[in-house]
């Protein structure tokens, strides 16, 4: 099973969506704004990607700068917690299948674990 944490409004989140079912996958849709993730889950999903919470903001997004993420001693809770109450500063998409997971930027990332 495959899942995407989908933006539908998201170029690459698109891009990723598509270049997935030209493989012949249909993944699991996770509409991660509409249905965020947990912190359990954000924590897995951090893990599986092998980064930290920090690598994962969208720094662009002002819930950013009024989550005050930007200050050196945010702490990785500080940061989980921002992204479950803000799902729009999680970077998008992430695929996840088993115990690995990519960021679909570029979309060409989810190539490596299909």
């Amino acid at each position: 099973m495959i899942t995407i944490y989908h933006n539908p409004h998201c170029t690459k989140s698109r891009q990723t969506l598509a270049l997935l079912r030209e493989h012949g996958v249909e993944p699991e849709i996770i509409d991660y704004l509409k249905t965020p993730p947990s912190t359990t889950e954000l924590k897995r999903l951090v893990k599986f990607l092998g980064l930290t919470p920090r690598e994962l903001l969208r720094t662009k997004e002002p819930e950013y700068k009024a989550a005050r993420l930007d200050r050196a001693t945010a702490s990785d809770e500080d940061i989980v917690r921002a992204i479950v109450k803000h799902p729009r500063l999680m970077e998008r998409p992430i695929v996840v299948k088993g115990g690995k997971a990519v960021l679909g930027r570029p979309p060409e990332n989810v190539l490596k674990i299909l």
